[in-house]
């Protein structure tokens, strides 16, 4: 990465943000869209609302954590409640799920936007995303959510670059796809699943684990933490106190993924079937 090119960048972004009137930005705390926000608001000021989705397919520190920027910054904040488990066809797991959950995201993002006057809603896609299935870009792209971050060519490691200049808490934070993306395709979604995940995902983060997922396989729990971690996991204290929790939180057999944590992975075998779709 190229650091004036990252400059470069940003100001292409606020140049594109100050052309806007009022802009609604969808808020989920991460690295992303808590860089877009930060530089929606110190482009645009009172015109920028936040909201931020709280449901169970999220976990409740996330949320809190947005709320809590939001506060901090002075920036106006709403919090929505979706119920996803509502949706057929989010429940039923299919490679579409994303699709079918933000689209009823956008939905309600469009109406506050209405209620409060604003012209426009975004959210915080960047070019890495593009790179791997995301059927919630496409429901975005149809629904006419703007991508600010992709129109300026912005990527992961511009938006960390950048949002340490800026003295942003996020800049180094890791990754926190909604908690639905640890059940594999086809593997019917529940609130008893997704609460398991939640917990079992705050037991390994406070146990000093950035980068760490919990893979919800029926009866068994397969743990991916970063390559360098490996080793931390398997110290005899942190084993014994590992396989007791999750026991208590309902798992049956307890493994960890000798791979470690690769962003994408549960779309392995189903990004194999859309290339050779494609070739």
């Amino acid at each position: 990465m190229d650091k004036n090119t990252a400059r470069v960048k940003r100001k292409r972004l606020t140049g594109r943000l100050e052309a806007l009137d009022s802009l609604l930005v969808a808020f989920s705390g991460g690295v992303d869209s808590t860089f877009l926000l930060a530089v929606a608001h110190e482009t645009m000021g009172e015109k920028v609302l936040a909201v931020t989705a709280s449901s169970v397919i999220h976990p409740i520190r996330e949320t809190e954590n947005a709320r809590g920027f939001a506060r901090k910054s002075g920036i106006a904040h709403v919090m929505i409640h979706p119920d996803e488990l509502h949706i057929r066809e989010f429940v039923s797991n299919t490679p579409e799920r994303c699709y079918y959950c933000k689209k009823n995201l956008f939905t309600l993002l469009f109406e506050i936007a209405k209620e409060n006057g604003i012209h426009h809603v975004a959210h915080g896609a960047n070019m890495d995303d593009l790179k791997d299935h995301r059927p919630g870009f496409r429901a975005a792209t149809e629904m006419g959510v703007m991508a600010p971050l992709v129109d300026v060519e912005m990527g992961k490691e511009d938006i960390r670059f950048l949002s340490r200049e800026m003295g942003l808490h996020t800049w180094d934070k890791s990754a926190m796809p909604c908690q639905a993306t640890r059940i594999p395709y086809g593997s019917k979604i529940t609130e008893k699943k997704l609460k398991m995940i939640e917990k079992a995902e705050a037991f390994l983060s406070k146990q000093g684990f950035g980068d760490v997922r919990v893979r919800h396989h029926g009866a068994m729990a397969r743990i991916e933490v970063g390559r360098e971690d490996l080793k931390a996991m398997m110290d005899e204290r942190l084993r014994k106190a590992t396989v007791k929790e999750f026991r208590k939180i309902g798992f049956a057999h307890i493994a960890v993924d000798l791979e470690g944590y690769i962003s994408g992975k549960m779309n392995r075998g189903l990004n194999e079937t859309l290339k050779g779709a494609l070739d």
